[in-house]
């Protein structure tokens, strides 16, 4: 039954799509910020945020990996294509997160091909917004994901990726405990800009148990997720001494965005996210200094 609901994933529009549609809606209702924009969807599956761009946007990319989702992408294009305006270009693209940079080229003439052409692959650049909803589900391809917006993100334009995921609990052994193991992925390549991040930093200080014999203060720093043995001077030094934070980012409040799709609970799990992308400042040898002369 797992296999078949991951089998048939790309066919149903999920929670965290919807709240990603809802917040697109506001924007294009309450602002002109998405007007006449070169957007990509990431892992689009039925393509609706991407769609829902395409009223106001320029270029809008429907990405995706699997002829199957692509071409069911393609078809809810086709069916809507009455209501997307004329000027507006809408691509149903194959972008597979694993493979190489850039995308594949089409070599086809056929009007089912999703690989690419040069001119598309330069439109990428010319990109100032990134979507994408519930692609947090496997440490592989979170892993995978910010590989790609690594590439996508650093060059170009400024861009900004909202990302709406929702927490899912599984009992994990290691743990001992009911916990979100995907989400802890997600949030070791995002800190929150927004002011401390206990949860930034617990992921990391939990990393470096494999590098050093811990002692009585490390775990006071990683237990319930709190810091409260670090000083302001020590934050700071962290920071300057080697997390890697390529990308920054804060939660939207989606008690501020109206609920325009019916028939849905946005529950406590779903969370909105405006991501950017941010210099790395990764010095592996420094942090580990630094832990040992303060932690250790």
């Amino acid at each position: 039954m797992e296999m078949l609901l991951i089998n048939l994933y790309h066919i149903f529009v999920w929670r965290a799509e919807l709240v990603l549609s809802d917040f697109v809606l506001h924007k294009m209702f309450t602002t002109s910020e998405f007007d006449g924009i070169v957007a990509i969807e990431l892992g689009a599956g039925t393509g609706l945020v991407g769609m829902l761009l395409a009223r106001v946007a320029k270029t809008v990319f429907l990405t995706d990996h699997g002829v199957e989702i692509l071409e069911n992408c393609a078809r809810n294009v086709h069916l809507n294509s009455v209501m997307l305006p004329s000027k507006t270009w809408v691509y149903v693209r194959e972008l597979d997160w694993k493979a190489s940079w850039p995308p594949n080229q089409s070599n086809s003439t056929s009007s089912h091909s999703y690989g690419w052409n040069l001119s598309e692959i330069e439109e990428l650049e010319r990109a100032s917004l990134l979507v994408a909803a519930d692609v947090i589900y496997s440490d592989d391809l979170i892993d995978a994901l910010f590989t790609t917006l690594e590439r996508l993100m650093s060059h170009g334009l400024n861009k900004v990726l909202y990302l709406a995921i929702e927490k899912r609990y599984n009992f994990s052994l290691d743990d001992l405990d009911v916990v979100a193991n995907r989400y802890s992925c997600f949030r070791s390549y995002v800190r929150d800009e927004t002011g401390r991040d206990p949860f930034f930093f617990r992921v990391i200080l939990l990393s470096l148990k494999a590098c050093f014999v811990l002692s009585s203060r490390l775990p006071l720093l990683v237990s319930n997720g709190g810091l409260a043995t670090i000083n302001d001077a020590e934050h700071h030094e962290l920071l300057q001494n080697g997390m890697e934070c390529t990308f920054v980012g804060s939660r939207i409040d989606l008690t501020e965005i109206p609920q325009y799709a019916n028939n849905y609970d946005r529950g406590q799990d779903l969370e909105l996210w405006e991501i950017r992308y941010a210099r790395k400042v990764k010095k592996t040898k420094n942090l580990k200094r630094f832990v040992k002369e303060h932690f250790l």
